[in-house]
């Protein structure tokens, strides 16, 4: 078996000094405007910086997989960052279809101190109507952690999606879901 060697980050957090956060604005997301200073790998410190930081919570997204039909069940649903008009990027010629209704996995975000696991099966069941047989933790990120606080953590879940619903989501979150199962190839 191969051996694989831990990644270890040369600083941790007290080798940044945060001398100012004051909040820039607050809706959906929050934003922080932040005057900070960070060790040097050269050695000494670096100047006082001034950087803006997205604060949009942390995610959970998860792979539903059913083992039987060897298929995934996925969803379609309307995003606000894919509408052209609202400073879309061109889609890759991959994806010749720019439409803001996307295809994605369930998906959802990380409320008060739920685990990222009670947030994956909450998840399955507003989103898609369905349930994990099994989850297993798949990986852990930061999506663009230049200026975004948000983790995401992927799971994959065993499902029986013979017994996904047609359609999902909460209309008290004004999601508007299809959902259906697509072969895993």
């Amino acid at each position: 078996s191969m051996s694989v060697a831990k990644y270890k980050s040369t600083f941790g957090q007290q080798a940044v000094t945060v001398k100012e956060l004051s909040p820039t604005y607050r809706g959906f997301f929050k934003v922080h405007q932040a005057k900070l200073k960070h060790k040097l790998f050269r050695g000494g410190w670096s100047e006082w910086i001034t950087r803006e930081v997205v604060d949009r919570g942390h995610a959970v997204v998860v792979l539903p997989y059913d083992p039987v039909q060897d298929s995934i069940v996925m969803l379609e649903q309307f995003r606000v960052g894919a509408v052209d008009a609202l400073g879309a990027a061109p889609r890759h010629s991959s994806q010749p279809d720019s439409s803001p209704w996307l295809l994605e996995l369930v998906a959802g975000m990380v409320e008060g101190n739920e685990s990222d696991e009670e947030v994956a099966r909450r998840e399955m069941e507003e989103e898609a109507g369905l349930e994990a047989q099994r989850l297993e933790f798949a990986m852990s990120y930061m999506s663009s952690p230049g200026g975004l606080t948000e983790r995401i953590t992927i799971y994959i879940a065993q499902v029986d999606a013979s017994s996904a619903s047609a359609y999902g989501g909460l209309a008290s979150e004004h999601e508007d879901i299809r959902v259906f199962e697509i072969p895993r190839q």
